[in-house]
C-alpha cells in the first residue's frame, strides 16, 4: 500500500487558483466519495485551507501512477480548469514524503506563518470530513492519529508556538502600517468567524476605538460584538457601516464577492470623502472584488500580500522550527515502522493459516491409521497439531516482525553455526 500527497498552496500557486479549487464541507464529503472508488484510490480525505488544498490518499503500491493521475484530474475536474491547466502548480509526495509533509503541515511548520495554531485545527477538520464521508480507512486512520501526536510534541517540546504570528494578526499589522497607528480608528470586520474573532482580539489590543462586525447571521455577529464591546449589523446593512470604517477586514465563507466594487465607490468616494480605506481580505475564494483597489484611496491587500509583512520574530521562529524538523523526522520513521508492520500483517496471517492447513490436511491423510477415538481424543491432537504449528511458527514471525521493524535480522535469532550439507 502506498500513500499520495498532491496538492497546492502558497507557495506554488496564486490566490486566483487556490481560490478555484478550494472545498467547502458539502463539496468536500461529495468530492471524495467521487475520488475513492475502492480500487485505484483506496482512501482519502481533503485538507482547503486559505493556504492550501491537498489531496490525501492510499492506493496500492503498483497503481502509485494511475492514483496520482486519478487525483490530478480530480483536482482539474474540481476547479473547472482546461486539462493539464494545474500540473505546473501541483506538487506530488508519495509513501515517506508524504508522511513527511504531513506531518510538517499539521506542525505549522509549512505555513505562510511558521507556528500559527489555525492549521492543527484545520487537519482535524478535513479528517473529520474524510471519516464522515466514509473515505478514511486503516492507513490514513493511524497516519493522521499519528500526525496529531507529532503536532502536539512540536508545540510542547519547542517554542515554535511562542513567538509566532497567524494570518489575522498580520492582518491587523497591514492596517497600522497604513496608518501608523489604530488608535481612534473605526475597524469593520465582514465575517464572524474565526478568523473574525481573532483579527478582533489583536485590534482590540492595538486600541481601535471601535469595532463594528457584520454577518449574515446578526445574532452571531452581535454575541461577538458584545465580547468586545463593539457593535453588531447584519450583511444587508453592511452599505450603512462602510463609510464609517478605516479598515475592513473581510473573513467569510461566501463563493461570491460580498464587497463589489461599485458598493465600495458610492460609500466611500461619495460618503467618505476619499478619507483613506484599508480593505484586508483574508477569504479563499476572496470576497473583496479586486476591482476595489482602483478606488482613489483604497489600499486592498488579499491573503497572497500578507506574506509580504511576515518578518517579526523570524529567527527565533528558524531556530525553533530547526528543533521541530528534527521531531518530524524522528516521528516518520517511526510512523514507516508502523507502516510496515501493517503492511506484513496479513502476510504473517496467511502464512499461519497455511502452517495449519498443512498440518490438518496431513492429520487427515494419517488418520486412518489412529483407529476410533473420541472426541475428547480428537480434540486433544488437533490442539496438539496448531500448538505445534504456533510454537514452530511464533520465532519465525518473532524475525519477520523484527526485520520490517528494523530492516535487519536479529541475530539472536540466526543459528550458531552454519548448516552442514
Amino acid at each position: 500500500m502506498s500513500i499520495l500527497l498532491i496538492g497546492v498552496n502558497h507557495k506554488t500557486a496564486p490566490v486566483e487558483i487556490r481560490e478555484r479549487l478550494a472545498f467547502n464541507d458539502e463539496t468536500c464529503a461529495t468530492g471524495l466519495r467521487q475520488l475513492v472508488d475502492g480500487d485505484i484510490v483506496r482512501e482519502g480525505l481533503i485538507v482547503s485551507t486559505c493556504n492550501r488544498v491537498e489531496v490525501l490518499g492510499t492506493t496500492a503500491s503498483d497503481q502509485l501512477g494511475f492514483g496520482a493521475e486519478r487525483i490530478t484530474q480530480f483536482l482539474d475536474t474540481s476547479g473547472h480548469l482546461p486539462a493539464g491547466f494545474i500540473e505546473a502548480h501541483l506538487y506530488h509526495h508519495t509513501d515517506e514524503e508524504a508522511v513527511r509533509h504531513l506531518f510538517r503541515v499539521a506542525s505549522s511548520l509549512d505555513s505562510m506563518v511558521v507556528g500559527e495554531p489555525q492549521v492543527l485545527g484545520q487537519v482535524r477538520h478535513a479528517y473529520a470530513l474524510g471519516v464522515e464521508a466514509g473515505t478514511v480507512g486503516r492507513v490514513l486512520n493511524r497516519l493522521v492519529h499519528h500526525t496529531f501526536k507529532v503536532a502536539k510534541r512540536v508545540r510542547s517540546e519547542t517554542g515554535i508556538a511562542a513567538s509566532a504570528v497567524s494570518i489575522s494578526y498580520m492582518a491587523v499589522e497591514l492596517g497600522k502600517r497604513i496608518f501608523e497607528s489604530l488608535k481612534g480608528r473605526a475597524v469593520l470586520l465582514v465575517g464572524a468567524g474565526e478568523m473574525a474573532e481573532l483579527s478582533a482580539r489583536h485590534l482590540v489590543n492595538a486600541g481601535a476605538a471601535r469595532v463594528i462586525i457584520a454577518n449574515r447571521t446578526e445574532e452571531t455577529a452581535r454575541q461577538m460584538a458584545d465580547e468586545f464591546s463593539g457593535a453588531a449589523v447584519s450583511l444587508d446593512q453592511l452599505d450603512q457601516v462602510l463609510p464609517e470604517a478605516d479598515i475592513v477586514i473581510c473573513s467569510t465563507g461566501s463563493p461570491d464577492y460580498v464587497v463589489t466594487a461599485e458598493q465600495a465607490r458610492k460609500a466611500l468616494v461619495r460618503r467618505r470623502r476619499n478619507r483613506p480605506t484599508c480593505f484586508i481580505d483574508i477569504s479563499v475564494p476572496r470576497n473583496i472584488d479586486p476591482a476595489v483597489s482602483n478606488i482613489p484611496n483604497v489600499f486592498l491587500f488579499d491573503i497572497d500580500d500578507l506574506e509580504s509583512v511576515i518578518s517579526s520574530n523570524i529567527r527565533e521562529r528558524e531556530r525553533e522550527a530547526e528543533r521541530a524538523e528534527l521531531i518530524v523526522q524522528s516521528e516518520v520513521m517511526q510512523f514507516q515502522q508502523k507502516l510496515r508492520l501493517m503492511d506484513i500483517g496479513p502476510s504473517i496471517g496467511a502464512m499461519r493459516q497455511n502452517m495449519q492447513d498443512v498440518a490438518r490436511a496431513e492429520l487427515a491423510r494419517q488418520r486412518k491409521r489412529l483407529g476410533v477415538l473420541t472426541q475428547d481424543q480428537e480434540a486433544a491432537i488437533e490442539s496438539l497439531l496448531m500448538s505445534t504449528v504456533n510454537k514452530i511458527s511464533h520465532p519465525i514471525i518473532s524475525q519477520m516482525r523484527r526485520f520490517y521493524e528494523t530492516g535487519e535480522p536479529d541475530s539472536n535469532d540466526l543459528p550458531k553455526e552454519p548448516f552442514e550439507e
